[in-house]
């Protein structure tokens, strides 16, 4: 069954490709939190024989394109995996210091198309290892779209997944030394209240480019329930029209936590008492 298409301005806006592909989804069912590992920007500019920052400026011409969709739709959250600690420590220091320079590049020619479109920015990850005038710049559109009640754009930045849970770690067991709360009463919740993405929900989808089948240490214990969606395009020709035919995709699944699907079979009472026999 196929959702109705809105009347709402921001469906309006998206072009005549993507409306007709929100035409098959049901609006009701879209998923609260989308996460992207954005790959390919350096296969893709050599693919066009482009040098690898050029990749990586037409990666960010891609981040605002699908925020933009992303926000039109309605969709609470967005979380992008712009640069790792792996990154850091392992690219050529001219590439991480184009990519620093990127990023302020981008905050600063994009803040006024995230208000325009009621985008909120927000980071996860050890940012405060950033060069200070990057952190800087970082501060200030986020205190600018603070106010903003639309998608939350949050960028992944000199994030590493288990660092995320080292760090969760640390403030619990001062949270435990400082409160005197024993050992195993530890829960999951207490865990998920350090990590850096707790003001979130877990994400429903989770969308890699460039064909890779691997996590790349993004959102570990975030993605424990996560559907996966992998494509083989390179993310500087991924557009708003790929986030919905994923989000279609996303929506022809069935999710089931361990539990049985519809189509699993019946289980009837003998189950309970049946023998177990292991050659």
């Amino acid at each position: 069954m196929t959702g109705s298409l809105r009347t709402g301005t921001r469906i309006g806006e998206l072009s005549a490709e993507e409306r007709a592909v929100y035409a098959t989804l049901r609006p009701e069912h879209l998923p609260q939190h989308v996460a992207i590992i954005m790959d390919g920007n350096g296969r893709w500019a050599g693919s066009h024989s482009f040098k690898r920052f050029l990749g990586h400026q037409q990666g960010a011409k891609s981040v605002q394109q699908v925020t933009e969709t992303a926000s039109r739709i309605d969709l609470p959250w967005l979380t992008l995996y712009a640069f790792s600690i792996e990154n850091k420590l392992r690219r050529p220091r001219a590439e991480v210091s184009f990519l620093m320079r990127l990023l302020k590049a981008y905050l600063e020619s994009n803040l006024q198309r995230m208000m325009d479109n009621n985008v909120r920015i927000r980071y996860i990850g050890r940012t405060h290892e950033l060069p200070p005038d990057v952190q800087e710049k970082m501060s200030w559109a986020a205190d600018a779209t603070a106010k903003n009640t639309g998608t939350t754009l949050t960028l992944a930045l000199n994030y590493g997944g288990r660092a995320e849970i080292v760090d969760s770690f640390r403030a619990l067991a001062a949270e435990m030394q400082q409160k005197q709360i024993p050992f195993d009463q530890v829960s999951e919740a207490d865990i998920h209240r350090h990590l850096y993405t707790a003001h979130m929900p877990d994400p429903d989808l989770l969308i890699r480019t460039s064909g890779e089948m691997r996590l790349s240490n993004f959102l570990p214990w975030q993605t424990a329930y996560t559907e996966i969606f992998v494509t083989e395009r390179l993310w500087p020709d991924f557009r708003g029209i790929h986030l919905l035919e994923a989000i279609a995709d996303f929506q022809g699944r069935e999710r089931r936590y361990g539990g049985l699907g519809k189509n699993s079979g019946a289980v009837d009472e003998e189950t309970e008492c049946a023998p177990v026999v292991v050659s």
